[in-house]
């Protein structure tokens, strides 16, 4: 059963510019408490005040900011590799597409130094590449199922040490700062110690502060 602490903390962990603010400790929590209000009301089926509401806020701030003290100590040491002139294919999954996929990789191959990311969901797979072999890419993949194509994409990769993938929040706090920024994150690529952000030509600059900010924190 939802109380008004448990319902204060799902509002501001759904809202990342509220969370950020918070950590930051920008926030007037009287006058948040006054925003949500009708949101806390509406979800628990009856009134509350806003003291009630406030010092829920004070004590979920306590904990965001102990959380954040943890995560500081993750060591953000880190170059940022722009790759510019990307595109973004998505197509439906199936048994006939994943036979064809061995010929992307095997012309992206011919040139070294090309990017060439493939993702596989559940039932769709995203392929990131050099925009000049996008007419190639989907002349091996001819007949399938195409699901969306962007172009103009850049790629900021950041590589850290073997604890990125045991520290828990480090993506977290990433993917907060870009969006604080307003920047749209069209692919997040992991592996063991590298993560890679593919966003829009026009806001790469923009991303490309916002990561060196954390970096350089």
């Amino acid at each position: 059963m939802s109380n008004v602490s448990l319902i204060v903390r799902r509002i501001i962990n759904n809202r990342p510019l509220l969370y950020e603010a918070i950590i930051h400790e920008i926030v007037n929590f009287a006058n948040l408490a006054h925003h949500i209000k009708s949101n806390v009301e509406n979800e628990l089926g009856e009134e509350v005040s806003n003291q009630s509401i406030v010092m829920s806020l004070r004590r979920y701030a306590t904990t965001l900011t102990k959380k954040e003290s943890i995560k500081n100590n993750f060591k953000f040491n880190s170059q940022i590799i722009m790759t510019t002139g990307l595109c973004d294919l998505a197509f439906v999954k199936s048994p006939s597409l994943l036979k064809k996929l061995k010929g992307v990789y095997d012309l992206l191959n011919e040139d070294n130094g090309h990017t060439l990311n493939i993702i596989h969901g559940n039932y769709e797979v995203s392929i990131v590449a050099c925009q000049n072999y996008i007419d190639k890419i989907l002349k091996i993949l001819d007949s399938e199922k195409i699901l969306n194509i962007d172009k103009n994409l850049v790629s900021l990769a950041m590589s850290f040490s073997k604890d990125f993938l045991y520290t828990p929040g480090v993506l977290a706090k990433v993917t907060r700062k870009l969006h604080w920024e307003n920047i749209n994150i069209y692919e997040n690529i992991s592996t063991l110690t590298e993560n890679i952000f593919i966003v829009s030509k026009k806001d790469a600059m923009k991303a490309y502060g916002a990561l060196s900010e954390i970096v350089e924190g």
